[in-house]
């Protein structure tokens, strides 16, 4: 199982070589043996992942026509995530849980992602090391004396050290591009408004862009066609915004 890609897993889950609760126990074994090392996750949801995965294996047929049934993910901590805490890396937002989701996350859960957990961040996106977070430093997985490169330094490094299948960061100013450099995997700043801000920490609205990592370009592909598209929730708060 170690590196598969979203792809691969999700052919070996609808061939039932793998069951998600297996898939889920593996990364979850790596994460607890490993990332004590690594600083990779500010969270990490084991109980939800399991519950989660045991959903998709119990409603099999219902659930395989989802794109990301039983595939585990990690998100970077400055995505809003319904009670769940969402930090940016901060000690101000250390018990801060959202009442909603991102639009980003939302997309990902409707295609029955498993949310593994939260990866570190320079806190409030400020850096490009992911040595600022209140957590402590994230390490790069190749070499432990290395920077992972930042902000989606925890993202970039979760994927590498395969932690996760796939995950999602933000850029404003090489922050997906640059950990996923450092890291060896592949980061996709999508083109500005592409993909939803809404419920997405701002660091520059004007070019803050939400956008897929994963361990190869059909990865990044198939993360960035579900996460992508018009969202008329952020529009409106927009239009809200500006009347009032």
């Amino acid at each position: 199982m170690e590196n598969y890609t979203i792809t691969q897993l999700r052919e070996k889950l609808l061939q039932k070589e793998l069951s998600a609760t297996e898939v889920v126990k593996y990364y979850l074994e790596r994460i607890e043996k490993h990332d004590i090392e690594i600083n990779s996750y500010t969270s990490v949801l084991d109980e939800q992942a399991l519950n989660q995965a045991k959903e998709f294996d119990g409603n099999f047929e219902k659930e395989k026509s989802k794109k990301l049934g039983g595939i585990p993910i990690s998100v970077k901590d400055v995505f809003s995530t319904k009670n769940i805490p969402t930090t940016c890396a901060s000690k101000m937002l250390e018990t801060y849980s959202p009442v909603y989701n991102s639009t980003v996350v939302q997309r990902l859960l409707d295609e029955s992602a498993i949310v593994l957990g939260k990866t570190n961040l320079d806190e409030f996106c400020h850096g490009s090391s992911t040595t600022t977070s209140y957590f402590g430093r994230t390490k790069n997985p190749w070499d432990n004396t290395k920077l992972p490169g930042g902000s989606s330094g925890g993202s970039a490094a979760a994927l590498a050290a395969d932690f996760c299948a796939g995950t999602v960061g933000t850029e404003t100013a090489g922050s997906i591009r640059l950990p996923a450099s450092w890291c060896g995997v592949v980061g996709v700043k999508p083109t500005y408004s592409r993909v939803s801000r809404y419920g997405v920490l701002s660091m520059g609205s004007s070019l803050d862009c939400p956008g897929p990592l994963g361990k190869d370009v059909k990865d990044c592909a198939y993360l960035l066609e579900i996460m992508a598209g018009f969202d008329s929730i952020w529009i409106w708060k927009m239009v809200l915004e500006r009347i009032s």
